[in-house]
């Protein structure tokens, strides 16, 4: 008879929990890569004339006023939200990803004890949206787009057969502690792990997750040492999938580079055997142009090696 009480009582209690924690909502893929721009008008340019791709929605202070975010299209699903810098150093600010339950998302970040915005914003776009700062502070948010949104109402329009690509494969960002991350990413949110990698085969230098409901990635840039401004600028970047890297290089050659931007001229393999180019907005922010497909078709094999892990230089007294 105890043993059937303190039965019943478990149950009750596993009952309980599970009704505490709501189901994580579907994370579709990534949604927009935000970047603050020391000169936004520059990087305008580098998107739209250089890289060939439309701003359906442009915010600004009052009608005429300066820009507060303008949105470049990369398809439907994906945009680039530039933003003038306002403190701080210009580079990527957060990485969104598009979600099919914005307030419910926030209710299960709460529930994991994340540090997640108060309530669900719509905003001037329309879209569900909530913030949340990762263990490692990076800032995420979670978009469901609404049908009555901007967004929405772009839906099949301004995709230019001048833009580069039809996609965000993925994006990445500069991440202290894989252990942490690895916590977050794949204990939390449900991301799974497809491939590390590194130059050197004794360290792990990359590790890319894909999204729980979708086949984008993101790649966490592990470090060991505090990176200059140079290095973060290329270790926080998007990577956009081309077909044919030479002649996305060769159609670029006959676009005018704003000042400042430059385009890397060398083509490389990696060690992910995907061919692909640098190219850099004029404060350094790096957009990497990447085959969607590996050298020969065949999956590239995970890296056996030890994960970096960054160690604070001691400080002086």
């Amino acid at each position: 008879m105890k043993k059937t009480i303190l039965l019943v009582l478990l149950l009750a209690v596993f009952a309980a929990e599970a009704q505490q924690t709501p189901e994580r909502p579907k994370i579709l893929g990534i949604s927009h890569a935000g970047f603050a721009s020391a000169d936004i008008e520059n990087s305008r340019s580098f998107f739209r004339d250089y890289l060939g791709f439309a701003e359906p929605v442009v915010i600004r202070d009052g009608d005429e006023g300066d820009i507060r975010i303008l949105y470049v299209k990369i398809n439907d699903e994906q945009y680039v939200e530039l933003t003038p810098l306002k403190k701080g150093e210009p580079g990527l600010t957060h990485l969104a990803f598009q979600t099919d339950d914005a307030e419910g998302m926030r209710r299960y970040l709460e529930a994991k004890g994340c540090k997640v915005s108060a309530k669900t914003t719509f905003g001037r776009i329309g879209n569900g949206h909530i913030s949340v700062i990762s263990p490692l502070g990076m800032r995420h948010e979670f978009i469901e787009y609404r049908p009555d949104s901007k967004t929405s109402a772009a839906r099949g329009k301004m995709m230019p057969d001048s833009r580069i690509s039809r996609r965000m494969g993925h994006a990445g960002f500069m991440v202290a502690d894989l252990d942490a991350a690895l916590a977050f990413y794949v204990d939390i949110l449900g991301f799974r792990e497809v491939w590390r990698g590194g130059k050197d085969p004794a360290k792990v230098s990359w590790v890319h997750l894909q999204v729980p409901d979708g086949d984008q990635t993101i790649e966490l840039m592990l470090y060991e040492t505090e990176p200059t401004r140079a290095q973060k600028g290329s270790l926080n970047h998007i990577s956009l999938d081309v077909k044919d890297v030479y002649a996305t290089q060769s159609l670029l050659d006959g676009r005018r580079l704003p000042e400042g931007c430059r385009l890397a001229r060398e083509i490389k393999g990696g060690v992910i055997r995907k061919l692909h180019v640098n190219c850099f907005m004029s404060d350094g922010s790096r957009v990497e142009i990447m085959e969607d497909h590996t050298i020969d078709g065949k999956p590239t094999p995970s890296s056996k090696g030890v994960p970096m892990k960054y160690v604070p230089a001691p400080v002086e007294r």
